[in-house]
Order: C-alpha cells, then structure tokens, then sequence
C-alpha cells in the first residue's frame, strides 16, 4: 500500500475512533462539547446534521492523515511519536479558533456546542481528543 494511502486511512480511522470516544470524554471532562456536531451543524440544523458531521470528521482526518505524511517525509523520525507531536501542535496552533466559533458558528448555543474558548474542561477535553487523534495515527502509520 502507498504509504500516502496509509497516513490518509489512518486519519480517517483516528478521526472515527476520536467520533467514538466522543459520548464518553463529555461525561468524562463534564463538558458537552462535540466536534462531529461544530462541523455537521456549520452545514444544517435539520435532522441529518449528525449523518454529515460524521462524514466530514472522517474526511477531516483522512486530510490531516495526508498532512503528516507530508510533514513527516520532510522531518522524519519515529513516525509514532511524529504523529503525536503533529496531533498536538496543530491542537495548540487551532484552539484559539475556538473564539471565533463561539461567536460566529450559526449554531452557537446548541447543546454540543457550548462556548469553548474560556473553558478549561473544553481545552482539556481537546487535548485528550488530540492526545488519541495522534496516538492511534501513529500506531497505524508505524505498522
């Protein structure tokens, strides 16, 4: 398998196992905050808004996956801890967004999407979802 293929299923798997965790980190951090719902509500408010979040996320790993790959070619390194470190920054790098989705994003206010930039239990339950974004990532590509 082309190794491009590989980093962009493995994305798309760490995304999907990030989408399963997610019922349970909101219980476990005591916040509601749910990326399958930012994306899927950003496109309809209408009952399939879960069904396209899911699909983006998935897509947005899969993308993410290709960015490491690319990243990774040109640093190099054991690619678990790569994946791990790539997982992080781009948390850190993006998470101040996370103002402008409090403002702007036309679901503001919907139970999953609770304001997040002046939340301690929405930046570590980001953390956590990066945190095993990069580590399933890495197990998959270093296989």
């Amino acid at each position: 398998m082309s190794p491009w293929l590989q980093a962009a299923l493995a994305g798309a798997a760490a995304a999907a196992v990030w989408g399963l965790v997610e019922p349970l980190d909101r219980r476990v951090f005591g916040f509601p905050y749910s990326d399958i719902a930012i994306l899927g509500r950003l496109v309809t408010r209408g009952p399939h808004w879960r069904t396209i979040g899911w699909v983006l996320h998935i897509v947005n790993g899969a993308i993410a996956g290709l960015v490491f790959w690319a990243l990774f070619e040109q640093f190099g390194g054991n690619a678990f801890w790569f994946a791990i470190g790539f997982a992080m920054v781009e948390h850190l790098v993006t998470y101040p967004l996370t103002m402008l989705t409090d403002r702007f994003h036309p679901a503001r206010g919907a139970p999953e999407l609770p304001s997040m930039s002046r939340s301690r239990r929405a930046f570590a339950q980001a953390t956590f979802r990066h945190l095993l974004f990069g580590v399933v990532l890495g197990l998959l590509v270093s296989m």
